[in-house]
């Protein structure tokens, strides 16, 4: 089950198409309704695809457009706002949290948060779709190429990626296409292909993906109850002395007026727990190795930055000082690579073990940090 080996040289010191549901209710467009299947309009002078919604799971639709979706065992466990992005494919991100954040979506007729899990049984109201999406295309040829090149591990069941730094999972804010969608492109008769965990745009390594539902149900499940082994290496500002320590600040997302997300130390936030374990020293940055205890948003970058020291190439919780400096020496994004996953599998006497090795460019910086010190 190895893939590649981790970090060369690094030594201790003392993280479909769906089958149709039968009827399609038409789309309500800006009050307009668009009958049938996808179709194409002209409006100000450009060429708009109007997607039709699709689903696996039994439909029950009414008069209105709104449908109501009973959740089947394969989806028993999923948070709502999954069910929904994967239930609506096509549909914008921004669109399926706008209706949930309003009430419009409802779970057995009552109220429900987008990270409400779903249990078999359970009845969605979904809301007809009012937006209209640009059709984006294909993915370029060379990201097609560049996508099936990372795969660095893949059974009948799951895949694995070497997930390059820039690239986004999935698109979105203004980007058209992510991993996701360019591994659907690159393989258009894969019957199914879902994310089974995320990473930052600027973040690299190992992500997993599930070929089956079982196998993304699975996976969630084991992430759940943290029996997947995440490890990362990252480059944080300064000598740390001490040799390891953990980090269990509750974290908090937030929003900025400017539309930024941003994650801050509350202590009303969710339970969140990091170990960090330093791998070298240089003489002011320090290569640590940190496992996710939980999995929340930014949460490598936010508990470095509050033990002051900070991951160095962070924009946003980082140092501008220190990120100046370490520019000057190549470092020219976050300095954070999911270096390995390990974790137990149905059937399998060995535990599943993938790993990422040290992109180049960031073993490269490691190599000019080590010429200063010595």
């Amino acid at each position: 089950m190895l893939a590649r080996p981790l970090c060369a040289g690094l030594t201790a010191g003392t993280g479909n198409s769906s089958p149709g549901f039968g009827h399609v209710r038409p789309l309500v467009v800006a009050g307009t309704i668009l009958p049938g299947p996808s179709k194409y309009t002209r409006l100000s002078g450009r060429c708009i695809k109007f997607r039709r919604m699709q689903a696996t799971m039994a439909d029950e639709s009414g008069e209105s457009g709104v449908r109501f979706v009973t959740v089947d065992q394969h989806n028993h466990g999923q948070r709502l706002d999954n069910f929904l992005l994967g239930l609506l494919k096509g549909v914008p991100r921004s669109w399926v949290y706008r209706v949930l954040r309003t009430g419009e979506v409802r779970v057995n007729k009552g109220r429900c948060k987008p990270s409400q899990r779903l249990a078999q049984g359970d009845r969605v109201r979904v809301p007809p779709v009012r937006l209209a999406e640009r059709d984006p295309g294909q993915p370029p040829p060379s990201m097609l190429a560049s996508i099936e090149k990372s795969i660095i591990y893949e059974d009948d069941q799951i895949l694995a990626i070497d997930k390059p730094s820039g690239l986004a999972v999935h698109g979105g804010s203004g980007l058209s296409f992510g991993v996701i969608e360019a591994l659907r492109a690159a393989r258009p008769d894969a019957p199914f292909l879902e994310l089974a965990h995320r990473l930052d745009r600027d973040t690299s390594g190992c992500l997993l993906l599930a070929k089956r539902r079982p196998a993304l149900v699975r996976l969630q499940e084991l992430q759940r109850n943290g029996r997947i082994d995440k490890r990362y290496l990252a480059l944080l500002a300064g000598k740390i002395r001490k040799g390891a320590w953990r980090c269990d600040l509750p974290l908090r997302k937030n929003t900025l007026k400017s539309g930024e997300r941003i994650v801050r130390v509350d202590p009303e936030g969710k339970v969140a727990a990091t170990a960090f374990t330093v791998l070298r020293r240089f003489a002011d940055a320090s290569l640590v190795e940190a496992v996710l205890e939980t999995g929340r948003t930014h949460q490598i970058r936010v508990h470095a930055a509050a033990n002051g020291t900070p991951i160095l190439g962070d924009d946003k919780y980082g140092d501008e000082t220190a990120n100046r400096r370490l520019r000057e020496l190549g470092l020219r994004r976050l300095f954070l690579h999911a270096a390995s996953l390990q974790f137990e599998w149905p059937d399998r006497r060995e535990r599943v073990r993938i790993e990422a090795p040290l992109p180049e460019d960031l073993a490269a910086v490691l190599g000019k940090l080590n010429d200063q010190t010595l």
